[in-house]
């Protein structure tokens, strides 16, 4: 039996010679105190990373692919073009000024006077008739950078079958300083005034009224006068500065009508190239010039003049060719025989391409460098 050994009680501290176990307390080992646990540091968010785009499929390439051999082999040279050249003239030498538009007008002065072009060019085929029309810009305003003067007009009026075909050309006054603007401003002007009445005119015209047709064309032209003169002070001009002559076609579309209507204000041109010689259409006019019957010398000048004359061309045939001009071609044709011949020969044959008639329009006669303008028709076979 083991003896019973009486140590201290817990409340009672350690006698360090008692100890039971290692005989001393030098020889009882040092029990160390465990350790207070170290709180962890809360985790961090690590970013995870998106995912790497998935690149985009390039197409394929096709190789590049020579181009199939011709057939034939590349000219060597560029091969010419017709082209029409410089205008005809007459006489051994052409005229010192040069045949194509020189400076411009300048729109400091006058931005309407800039804006006017050097060329027109028209023309229209209307069942049996056909027309061409040009107007160019003269050589001495070309040469002094001034404004083309002359206007043309070619319009359709009416319906059906009281259509008329309304050719115009209107000169402006050498000496008025808005000319320009007072012959394209009575072209579209007249055009307005006649559209209303195509009916009745055409209707006159079947019966060869002249008298009552003179009076529906003079009412018409007195308005387009008198909102010309408007025009001009509502402008801050006098209405003079806008003077323009005026000559103007009325052609019925209806092939079984053949009677035409002419009315004019002022000087320039109606003539005929008939059988392959010129004639004046109205024969009892006054006449002047190298060829008798050329030139109508009258200078009566809208918007002055409120009143137009009258006439009645009855004698329409086909094969006709009638030309409506300025005195920038009515002079030179007069004068010049070669100029005659040429046109003569240029339009007997029939109507001629746009691109020939204005060329053949410029036929050049020194001395004579005013505007040209001409509206030609071409009369066609009767019904």
């Amino acid at each position: 039996m083991r003896p019973e050994i009486n140590g201290p009680s817990r409340d009672e501290p350690y006698d360090q010679e008692l100890d039971p176990v290692y005989g001393s307390a030098a020889h009882a080992p040092q029990i160390e105190p465990e350790p207070m646990p170290v709180p962890m540091p809360a985790p961090v968010a690590v970013p995870v990373p998106a995912p790497a785009p998935v690149p985009t499929p390039v197409p394929a390439v096709e190789p590049r692919r020579d181009p199939p051999e011709c057939a034939e082999p590349a000219p060597e040279s560029v091969r010419d073009v017709p082209v029409l050249g410089p205008p005809q003239f007459s006489g051994a030498k052409p005229p010192l000024y040069a045949p194509d538009p020189a400076a411009a007008v300048a729109a400091g002065g006058d931005t309407e006077a800039a804006l006017v072009p050097d060329t027109v060019l028209d023309g229209a085929t209307v069942g049996r008739l056909t027309v061409r029309a040009g107007s160019v810009r003269g050589d001495a305003h070309r040469y002094h950078a001034e404004p083309r003067q002359d206007s043309l007009a070619v319009a359709r009026l009416g319906a059906a079958d009281h259509e008329l075909l309304l050719l115009a050309v209107a000169d402006g006054v050498g000496s008025a300083r808005r000319s320009h603007a007072g012959s394209r401003t009575v072209c579209h002007e007249i055009v307005r005034q006649l559209e209303p009445l195509a009916g009745h005119l055409a209707d006159l015209l079947r019966r060869e009224d002249d008298k009552e047709l003179t009076g529906l064309v003079n009412s018409a032209v007195g308005s387009a006068a008198e909102s010309l003169a408007q025009s001009a002070v509502g402008l801050g001009h006098r209405p003079d500065d806008y003077a323009t002559t005026l000559r103007v076609l009325l052609v019925p579309v209806d092939p079984a009508v053949r009677t035409r209507a002419f009315f004019a204000v002022g000087d320039g041109g109606t003539l005929r190239l008939r059988d392959g010689g010129w004639a004046p259409v109205f024969p009892e006019e006054e006449q002047s010039g190298a060829e008798a019957g050329v030139i109508d010398t009258r200078t009566a000048a809208l918007p002055s003049t409120r009143y137009a004359q009258v006439r009645l061309i009855r004698d329409a045939l086909p094969g006709d060719v009638v030309v409506l001009c300025t005195d920038g071609v009515s002079n030179p044709l007069a004068g010049d025989g070669g100029m005659r011949e040429f046109l003569r020969d240029a339009w007997a044959g029939g109507p001629p391409g746009l691109a020939d008639f204005l060329w053949q329009l410029q036929y050049r006669v020194k001395s004579y460098d005013d505007d040209r303008t001409a509206v030609c028709l071409w009369e066609g076979e009767h019904a």
